[in-house]
């Protein structure tokens, strides 16, 4: 069998040569022609699933380490009896980890309290839920708005509308599936009027996908309100993003959010899985042989509760060096940027999840107890 792969797939050689011959090439220079003997294909959100592509060619698995789908034409490969996985969930505790960093690094550099704010999650799913299982431990107020989990009626949340969230938050994180049709279309969900309603001060986070925000009508606003608090993971037209609005964001970084080492090996792992049952073979792959045993983190104790808990997410993962080199890039021209952006994804450190870590040291027994539903040991 020939496997087709992208090569920012973490591992995905070793985990894929028990099934065949892999080759490995840059997503966004995968063409038909490469496909045409070839059997499995596995891809990442750069790599557009359509027609164009798959025609007449031997493909009949395609994977995707990703969560999202948008860039994946389902009805075709459905219509054609391509059989397809993604892997979702795979980077929901690393971004939900991402987002709450965020959080505590802003709250240090603008000098605001996130104890004293009140939540609003746009998007409950695997994402979503984690996010506010943190928050809620932190005991930070939060309020949950999905209408598609909300119709579905088989989660006990107790959700509110968008008003509601736009109305009574000040903080406001975004954790939806990028969609253009059915019943809640998500692209452009933050539009102009939408974003005109942000409460004075108001956080807002996309860590969703790029279109989620309409990022014109956010750069318009900006130039205004400056009283906006804003942290951008995702972008419209990645790796072309708008220079104008990187310059304008509080916090920005190369769509990282769930770049954990485990969230890059899970989803491996996931289409590895789902890639062995199609074609009814084995690999000795496994994602948890990849893995360091647990990391001692230590932690110096503070009578500052807010303190504590800056230090702990700094020491955990310093989100500023994602910022600084996204945004140290002024004096590219674009097509030097767009190539600047793809290569801090591909380069990027090691962040590991708060499960790979032990806190060596937590004098306060109620921070301790915090720390261990965060999953940290």
């Amino acid at each position: 069998m020939k496997i087709v792969a992208d090569q920012n797939i973490p591992q995905v050689y070793e985990a894929f040569s028990d099934l065949g011959e892999v080759e490995l090439l840059p997503g966004r220079s995968i063409e038909r022609k490469h496909l045409l003997d070839c059997q499995c294909l596995l891809v990442r959100t750069v790599t557009q699933i359509n027609e164009y592509l798959l025609h007449d060619t031997a493909v009949e698995f395609v994977g995707t380490a990703t969560v999202g789908t948008d860039h994946v034409d389902l009805n075709y490969l459905e219509q054609n009896q391509i059989s397809f996985s993604n892997a979702a969930g795979c980077n929901a505790e690393g971004v939900s980890e991402y987002v709450l960093g965020g959080l505590f690094a802003l709250s240090e550099h603008k000098g605001f309290d996130p104890f004293e704010l009140k939540a609003g999650i746009i998007g409950c799913g695997n994402i979503g839920s984690r996010l506010l299982q943190k928050l809620q431990a932190l005991g930070i107020e939060t309020l949950i708005n999905d209408p598609p989990l909300e119709e579905a009626g088989t989660l006990d949340y107790q959700f509110v509308d968008l008003d509601t969230i736009l109305y009574e938050c000040n903080f406001i994180t975004l954790h939806v599936p990028l969609t253009n049709d059915g019943d809640h279309p998500t692209w452009h969900l933050f539009d102009q009027q939408c974003l005109r309603r942000l409460n004075r001060n108001c956080i807002l986070v996309n860590a969703a996908r790029g279109s989620v925000v309409d990022n014109d009508a956010l750069l318009d606003l900006l130039e205004h309100r400056f009283d906006l608090t804003i942290f951008l993971d995702t972008w419209e037209n990645e790796p072309d993003i708008s220079r104008a609005l990187l310059q304008q964001v509080d916090l920005a970084t190369p769509h990282v959010a769930g770049y954990s080492v485990e969230g890059r090996l899970r989803a491996t792992q996931m289409i590895l899985d789902a890639a062995c049952k199609h074609f009814s073979v084995k690999s000795k792959w496994r994602l948890s042989q990849k893995l360091p045993k647990t990391i001692d983190l230590r932690i110096e104790a503070s009578d500052n509760q807010l303190r504590f808990w800056q230090r702990l997410f700094a020491q955990h993962y310093d989100i500023w060096q994602d910022h600084l080199a996204l945004t140290h890039s002024h004096d590219m021209n674009d097509a030097d940027f767009s190539r600047h952006f793809d290569s801090l994804r591909k380069d990027y450190p090691n962040r590991f999840e708060y499960a790979r870590y032990r806190l060596t040291s937590t004098a306060n027994k109620k921070a301790a107890a915090i720390t261990r539903q965060l999953l940290f040991h």
